[in-house]
């Protein structure tokens, strides 16, 4: 066995989210990550559906290797299917290139410091050492992982170019691969597969070639395959990141901190005392990644980056740069083999309210309940809308009602009944809540425009609460609107905090 260097340290992952919560005595939906440098969300492409033919194909081995795809990276990419070299993630091709370019006694460079620290790792295991003298390869993370500068392209050749987080960027080495530069990318980032792990080099013919000729037989699996294939279907935006990433720079900024300027999808934040403040946060199930001069965070969305600035402002005892959604809240994953829904919901909010499942009717109803009820509620889905708006708009509901019930916890203290009116042109509609445990539901909704009463009874069911409604009218749409108008203003009166006590004379519920 050849030994390793004596400094050589192996890759360290950051505690599973199930071990954090466990440490800190949370929920695993309330450890939010800014440490993995990946979007808040899925592509909406990531579905099961995606997954469906490569797992009825999945006894099988990938007879020809992957032409589908590697001709869906090359024409994403702008290039021939032979610059294209597969890999599992970009930390797979990293490690070919170092053995495919180094070896024992070599010796590899690596530009900027900080930086990725897969580069030593990688070279290490090829048997070469660290050094900028006569290096047989240089190694340069670009953007640069962690400050998130975008640097000048090194002269040293060969180069090894890490463009992880090039889709932020918006610059590339890919114009110069013939000048013996290697670009590697990935799918972790932008497209959101970091647990796929997909990734790709783009080089020129006869390095490619090369490349390919020591990478290990099918480096990927079908069904990582597959859901890269979706994702390439429908490339994404990443505008919005960046425009969500310079607001939270300006939040940052009016707590008094001074991120550097960023090209990727995160900040890195320098800051006194990292240590003291990462900890700080991760107590509040904010999990950032620590440097010894300061702290890095993934760009996520709003509603996740509000919750870093909170937390980053109560560590620092300075006024919040945003308005608190409330302590009563839950954050929900319900994920079938048909649909994927994620839901952050925050009773004591101000009705600032986002649904966004594809069931066009049924989102504009939840919108609806949530708004009168006066919650806070982002609600996103994929779901397999082809076959129709049934399993995407029922399972919406019970997700909303999981996270309902989750936020109402014990129930300790709540008012348990509301009841509400509400007119809605031609149409009436009464609805009671009892927000006692107990699943029960009796609707009568006339006429019904196709779900409406059963969406409102999926999220009695999921949400464990009595609901009765009655609701009429000439037009099918009033009557439902005004039916989840109601039951939202009954619930902010059930969900009301009026006491300190259990609201059942059993003395639980």
């Amino acid at each position: 066995m050849r030994a390793l260097p004596a400094e050589f340290a192996a890759y360290s992952w950051a505690p599973s989210t199930r071990d954090l919560a466990d440490r800190l005595g949370l929920d695993p939906g309330e450890i939010v990550r800014f440490d993995g440098n990946v979007p808040a969300w899925p592509l909406p492409s990531t579905r099961p559906g995606a997954l469906a033919p490569a797992l009825a194909d999945v006894q099988n081995y990938p007879h020809g290797g992957y032409t589908e795809l590697t001709v869906q990276v090359a024409r994403y990419a702008g290039v021939e299917p032979e610059n294209i070299v597969l890999g599992a993630g970009a930390d797979d091709l990293i490690l070919l290139s170092a053995r495919t370019f180094a070896g024992p006694g070599d010796r590899v460079a690596i530009a900027d410091d900080p930086t990725y620290p897969l580069f030593r790792i990688a070279a290490n295991l090829a048997g070469a050492e660290i050094a900028d003298d006569g290096p047989v390869v240089t190694f340069s993370c670009r953007p640069n992982n962690p400050t998130g500068a975008l640097g000048d392209l090194p002269a040293a050749r060969p180069l090894i170019v890490d463009e992880a987080y090039y889709e932020y960027a918006g610059e590339t080495a890919l114009g110069r691969i013939d000048e013996d530069i290697v670009v590697i990318r990935t799918f972790s980032k932008a497209f959101g597969l970091a647990g796929g792990r997909v990734g790709y080099a783009l080089a020129a013919p006869e390095t490619a070639a090369e490349l390919n000729r020591r990478q290990s037989p099918a480096p990927i699996s079908t069904l990582s395959a597959a859901l890269a294939s979706a994702a390439l279907a429908d490339p994404p935006d990443v505008s919005p990141q960046v425009e969500e990433r310079e607001r939270l720079a300006r939040g940052l900024r009016a707590l008094g901190l001074e991120p550097l300027p960023s090209r990727t999808n995160f900040l890195f934040v320098p800051a006194e005392g990292p240590e003291e403040l990462g900890a700080a946060l991760m107590r509040s199930g904010l999990v950032v990644r620590v440097f010894p001069d300061g702290i890095r965070a993934s760009v996520r969305d709003a509603e996740d980056d509000d919750l870093l600035l909170e937390g980053i402002a109560r560590a620092l005892d300075r006024p919040a740069p945003v308005a608190s959604a409330g302590g009563r809240s839950a954050r929900r994953l319900r994920a079938t083999a048909e649909t994927r829904v994620r839901v952050r919901l925050a009773l004591d909010g101000a009705g600032r309210v986002r649904v966004a499942s594809g069931a066009g009717l049924y989102d504009h109803f939840l919108e609806q309940l949530a708004f009168h009820a006066g919650f806070d509620l982002v609600l996103e889905a994929a779901g397999d809308l082809e076959t129709g708006e049934h399993h995407t708009a029922e399972d919406a509901a019970l997700a909303l009602g999981e996270a309902l019930d989750h936020a109402v916890g014990d129930r300790r203290g709540i008012a348990r009944f509301g009841d509400a009116v509400v007119p809605m042109d031609d149409a009436l509609a009464r609805a009671a809540v009892d927000l006692g445990g107990r699943a029960a539901h009796e609707l009568r909704l006339e006429p019904d425009p196709g779900l409406a009463a059963h969406v409102l009874r999926s999220v009695a069911q999921a949400g464990r609460l009595g609901l009765h409604v009655e609701a009429s009218g000439r037009d099918a749409h009033h009557v439902a609107e005004a039916a989840f108008k109601a039951v939202g203003r009954a619930l902010r009166s059930a969900s009301r905090v009026e006491g300190a006590g259990v609201p059942s004379t059993k003395g639980i519920l």
